[in-house]
C-alpha cells in the first residue's frame, strides 16, 4: 500500500502506515523525554527506528515531535520540524496525527502549525490535518 497521495494539491500521508518506502521518514508524536511507549511513539520505536530518550529530531527513518509539554513548545518544535524538512528535500517526511491521540488536541488545534510545511514538496500531511486547514 501507497504512503502518499495528491489530492486536490495536497500532500496527504496514509492513515495506516506499516512499512517505509525508499527516503520515507515516519513523523510522529512524542514527549521530550523520549518514552515511547504507546501510539504512533511505540510503533515509530519499534518498527521505524526511533531512539528511546529521544524526544525531538531525527533518529531512525523517524522524526520525532514532542506533543506533551503544551502548545508553544509543540509550535516551536513543529517550526524545527519544518526548517529540517526545507533541509532535507531529498527525505519524504509523512507527517501523523501528531497530538491528536494521547496528548489529546482536536486537529483544528494542531493543523494550524503545519501552514508553512503546505508548500513543501517532500511533507506530506494527514487529511484531517488538510480538511482543518
Amino acid at each position: 500500500m501507497k504512503n502518499t497521495s495528491i489530492v486536490n494539491g495536497c500532500r496527504i500521508a496514509s492513515d495506516q502506515i506499516a512499512a517505509l518506502e525508499g527516503n520515507e521518514i515516519f513523523v510522529f508524536g512524542s514527549n521530550m523525554q523520549g518514552m515511547h511507549g504507546g501510539g504512533a511513539a511505540w510503533y515509530a520505536h519499534k518498527h521505524f527506528g526511533a531512539e528511546w530518550g529521544v524526544g525531538e529530531g531525527l533518529t531512525g527513518r523517524t522524526y520525532a515531535l514532542p506533543t506533551m509539554e503544551g502548545m508553544a513548545s509543540l509550535k516551536h518544535a513543529v517550526s524545527n520540524f519544518i526548517s529540517c524538512a526545507r533541509q532535507h528535500p531529498e527525505l519524504t517526511f509523512l507527517v501523523t496525527a501528531v497530538g491528536c491521540g494521547i496528548a489529546g488536541y482536536r486537529p483544528e488545534e494542531i493543523a494550524p502549525l503545519f501552514g508553512d510545511a503546505l508548500g513543501l514538496e517532500n511533507v506530506y500531511l494527514p487529511q484531517v490535518f488538510v480538511d482543518a486547514m
